[in-house]
C-alpha cells in the first residue's frame, strides 16, 4: 500500500487538531462543576504541550549543523569569491524587491479597507479593547514586548553587529544570532577555496558528506511531523476559539487577505515572469514545508524542510540552495515586514492618528529595517511592531500592541508560510539565473 505523503499527512493532524480542540471546548462547556472534564482537558493539552515541545526542540536541533554544512559545501564549490559575489548579489536584490512588494501590497489594502475605521472615524469599540487588552493577555509575552519599549528604534543596527559575534560557538546557541553564524560560514568556505587544491579538496568532501548526513537526520525528524504538528496546533485553537473574530476581525481579514495575495499572485507571477518556472509546480513541491511553516510558525525551524522540499522537490542544487535558503530564513521576512506595516497603519486609525505620505513612508521604511532583524521564532514581530509605534509617535502603543495578541498567532503562523515560501521562490529564481534545470 502507497504510503499517504508527508504533507497530506500534516493537513490531517491539522485539521484532527482543529477537530479536537472544538470537542474539548464543547465538553469543557458543557460539563457539570466537579465533573473533572476540565482537569482531564488540561492534563491533555500540557501533554500535547510537551510533545509539540520535543518536535520544535528536534528541529531546531539540526539547524546550526544543517545550515554550517550546507553553507560551507556550497560555496566552496563556487570556485572562488568571483561566483560568490555574484551569487550574492542576486540574493540580495531579490530579498530586498520581494519585501518592498509585499510591504507595498500591505499598504495599499490596508489603507483601502481601512480596518482601524468604523463610518470613517476611528473604531471605538476596538480603542476600548486596547486599553483593556493586559487583562487576558499571556503575561510573559506582555513583558517581554514592554520591556522591549526601552529600546530605540535604532537598535536595528545591532543587526550588523550580530553579523560578527564575538563567539561564534555562542552564537550558535542563540536563535537570534543566527546570522552571525551564516557570515562565519560563508568566510569560512570562501577561505577553503583559498588553500591548496588537496587540502581543498579534503575539506570539502568532508562537508558534504556531513551534509548528506544531516538531510538524512532531517527526514527522520520530518518522520514525526505530523504528530509534532498535531500537538502544536491542538492547545493553540482550543485556546483561541471563537473570540477571535469579536473585535479584530476586519483587521484579522485584512492581513490574511494581503498576505494570500502576495503569496498567491504576485509570488507566482515573480516566479512564471521572471523565473520562467511553472509556479503551482513549485508551490506544490513545497506543500510539506509550507504546511510545517504554518504550524510551528517558526520559518528558522522550517529550514531543513524548506531546503529539501526546494532541492528534492523543484531540483534546485545544493549551491544555490544552500546559500539562498538560510540566509532568507535569517533576512528575508515578506509576510512579517508586511504584516508590521498593516499592524502600525490599523493602530494609527484606530487612534485617530493621520499618517501622511512621509509618515506611511518612514512606516514602509522601518517594517523593512526591523523585518529583517525579527528573529524567526514566534511573535517575535510583535517586539518590531512596538518600536515603529514609538517612532511614528502614537499613543497607546504599549496596549494595543498587547491587544494584536489576541489574533497574533493564527497570523504569525500565516505570514511564516509566506516567509518561506517567498525564500524558496528566490532560490528558484536564482537557480534559474545561474542556468540550472529544474523540474518545475
Amino acid at each position: 500500500m502507497k504510503r499517504l505523503a508527508v504533507h497530506w499527512q500534516i493537513l490531517a493532524a491539522l485539521v484532527l487538531a482543529t477537530l479536537t480542540a472544538v470537542i474539548f471546548r464543547a465538553m469543557v462547556g458543557n460539563a457539570a462543576s466537579g465533573s473533572g472534564v476540565e482537569g482531564f482537558v488540561d492534563q491533555v493539552l500540557g501533554f500535547a504541550e510537551f510533545v509539540g515541545e520535543l518536535f520544535m526542540r528536534a528541529l531546531k536541533m539540526i539547524i546550526v549543523p544543517l545550515i554550517v554544512t550546507s553553507v560551507i559545501s556550497g560555496i566552496a564549490s563556487l570556485q572562488g569569491v568571483r561566483g560568490f559575489g555574484r551569487l550574492g548579489g542576486k540574493t540580495a536584490a531579490f530579498y530586498l524587491c520581494s519585501s518592498l512588494v509585499a510591504v507595498m501590497v500591505g499598504l495599499t489594502l490596508v489603507n483601502v479597507i481601512r480596518p482601524g475605521l468604523d463610518g470613517g472615524e476611528p473604531n471605538q469599540v476596538i480603542r476600548t479593547a486596547f486599553e483593556k487588552s493586559a487583562d487576558g493577555a499571556d503575561a510573559a509575552t506582555v513583558a517581554k514586548v514592554l520591556e522591549a519599549g526601552d529600546r530605540k528604534a535604532g537598535d536595528f543596527l545591532q543587526v550588523f553587529r550580530s553579523m560578527l559575534p564575538e563567539n561564534v560557538i555562542s552564537a550558535a546557541t542563540n536563535n537570534g544570532q543566527m546570522l552571525g553564524v551564516i557570515v562565519f560560514s560563508i568566510l569560512f568556505a570562501v577561505a577553503i577555496t583559498r588553500i591548496p587544491r588537496d587540502e581543498m579538496r579534503t575539506i570539502q568532501e568532508f562537508f558534504k558528506s556531513a551534509n548528506d548526513a544531516m538531510i538524512i537526520i532531517t527526514g527522520w525528524v520530518m518522520a514525526l511531523a505530523p504528530i509534532g504538528v498535531y500537538a502544536l496546533i491542538l492547545p493553540v485553537m482550543y485556546l483561541t476559539g471563537a473570540d477571535l473574530f469579536v473585535n479584530l476581525g476586519k483587521y484579522f481579514l485584512t492581513v490574511v487577505a494581503a498576505l494570500m495575495l502576495h503569496l498567491f499572485v504576485v509570488m507566482p507571477l515573480v516566479l512564471r515572469f521572471i523565473g520562467g518556472v511553472n509556479p503551482w509546480e513549485h508551490m506544490k513541491a513545497m506543500r510539506p514545508a509550507l504546511l510545517l511553516a504554518f504550524s510551528t510558525a517558526s520559518s528558522s525551524g522550517t529550514l531543513p524542510v524548506t531546503m529539501r522540499c526546494v532541492e528534492q522537490g523543484s531540483g534546485v542544487s545544493k549551491r544555490v540552495n544552500s546559500f539562498t535558503l538560510p540566509l532568507g530564513a535569517t533576512v528575508n521576512m515578506d509576510g512579517t515586514a508586511l504584516y508590521e506595516c498593516v499592524a502600525v497603519i490599523f493602530v494609527a486609525q484606530v487612534m485617530g492618528v493621520e499618517l501622511g505620505f512621509v509618515g506611511q513612508f518612514s512606516v514602509v521604511v522601518a517594517a523593512l529595517l526591523t523585518s529583517i532583524g525579527v528573529a524567526g521564532i514566534p511573535s517575535a514581530s510583535l517586539v518590531a511592531i512596538l518600536l515603529i509605534l514609538k517612532n511614528s509617535g502614537i499613543n497607546g502603543a504599549e496596549t494595543a500592541v498587547v491587544a494584536l495578541l489576541s489574533v497574533d498567532r493564527l497570523l504569525d503562523m500565516t505570514r511564516t508560510a509566506v516567509n518561506v515560501f517567498s525564500d524558496s521562490c528566490a532560490a528558484v529564481v536564482i537557480a534559474k539565473s545561474e542556468g540550472e534545470v529544474l523540474r518545475v
